[in-house]
């Protein structure tokens, strides 16, 4: 009885700390503006209408750092009403599950997870129970089940595997529209980048009306290294980061989700995927050898959704032309970009386990790197 109170009062107090880890300035709060193209109301995923995000963040005691990012391209039963999706491999070196029935069919049909690396297994198991228990799914004998992740092992103790089936399905149930939490919150609770603490990140960019007024929105776990760029200023030189503490070694991983409500299909979706390393490029990262860089965008375009079974022996979808997707490269670079620095500019020093500490982005020194470069707009 004690245990099972004990384990009810950690897993509120887990649920509800997200709100005390995020810190409230993102990166165009400081005057630095990331790109020609106009971020949407929220500069936020959520910003592609119907996209939903939710998170479970646990911390608990000096060891367990991790949690789960869910992300759903609409609020309906999604196996019965897929989405276009693709997936591009930046740099293969991760346990992303789910991958060939994506590339395969070009559908995406449950919620994509993230989480750590270890707790692939759990979260596939999870959304296979949560798509087996909808309404109207009673006859699915086959489920995708979409789980991406990076490993927090230097801040959680990952190998404790301390993520269950039912922090990803609070994680699904916390899933809404309207501001996204970024920084170390859910997925990114334990995550590193650029050897500072990394987290949840996300923005979006609108395309002007005369080239279709489409929105694309990105998402980013970032668990990554290289050499730190900010808005094209080298950081990690100036701050003597580089080559004192820089290192060859720096193996990571970076999960990048892209939403749209263009209507486009898989092939153009894996064209528009590929475009999103060109932003984590230019923040420095390098996707090096043991880094698991992956990319999975969908369209939430009512009038392309898939349905599971129609009597119907032929869909009727509108596709957007090859020569209209460049304005949508362009916004999947410049949201890839600041979403990256936006996970950096929330995320807060974190300790975990055997004592590591990962301190935040020193942010006040970074902006005194970004004035001698005259890269500070004005108020």
């Amino acid at each position: 009885m004690i245990k099972n109170l004990i384990s009810f009062v950690v897993t509120v107090f887990l649920f509800v700390s997200a709100n005390s880890n995020a810190q409230q300035k993102r990166v165009r709060d400081h005057g630095i503006e990331i790109g020609v193209l106009k971020p949407g109301t929220l500069n936020a995923i959520t910003d592609v209408e119907g996209v939903l995000v939710g998170h479970a963040t646990l911390i608990n005691g000096d060891h367990i750092r991790t949690g789960v990012t869910a992300i759903l391209p609409h609020s309906g039963n999604i196996f019965q009403e897929k989405v276009p999706a693709a997936i591009y491999l930046g740099n293969g070196f991760g346990k992303l599950a789910g991958y060939s029935q994506v590339k395969e069919l070009g559908n995406l049909e449950t919620p994509i997870i993230l989480t750590n690396t270890l707790g692939v297994p759990v979260a596939s198991n999870a959304l296979i129970s949560y798509t087996l228990e909808q309404t109207g799914n009673q006859n699915v004998r086959s489920v995708n089940a979409v789980v991406g992740e990076t490993n927090d092992g230097y801040l959680n103790d990952i190998r404790g595997r301390h993520v269950t089936e039912s922090h990803v399905l609070k994680a699904i149930e916390n899933a809404k529209e309207g501001p996204v939490e970024e920084g170390s919150v859910g997925a990114g609770t334990g995550t590193i980048c650029f050897q500072y603490k990394g987290g949840i990140g996300t923005a979006s960019r609108v395309i002007p009306k005369d080239h279709g007024g489409y929105t694309v929105g990105v998402l980013v776990q970032t668990n990554f290294g290289g050499v730190f760029e900010l808005n094209g200023v080298p950081i990690a030189k100036e701050m003597d980061n580089y080559p004192r503490q820089f290192t060859y070694d720096v193996d990571g991983s970076c999960m990048i989700i892209v939403a749209t409500d263009a209507p486009v299909l898989s092939r153009n979706l894996e064209r528009l995927a590929k475009r999103a390393i060109m932003g984590l490029a230019k923040t420095g990262g390098i996707a090096s050898n043991g880094s698991g860089d992956y990319v999975i965008a969908f369209s939430t375009s009512e009038e392309n959704r898939i349905p599971y079974s129609s009597d119907n022996k032929t869909n009727r979808q509108e596709i957007l032309r090859n020569e209209a997707m460049t304005p949508l490269f362009l916004a999947t670079i410049e949201a890839t970009e600041e979403a990256i620095l936006n996970s950096l500019f929330a995320a807060e020093t974190m300790k975990g386990r055997d004592g590591h500490e990962v301190k935040a982005l020193p942010i006040e020194e970074v902006i005194q790197v970004m004035k001698k470069y005259n890269r500070i707009k004005a108020d």
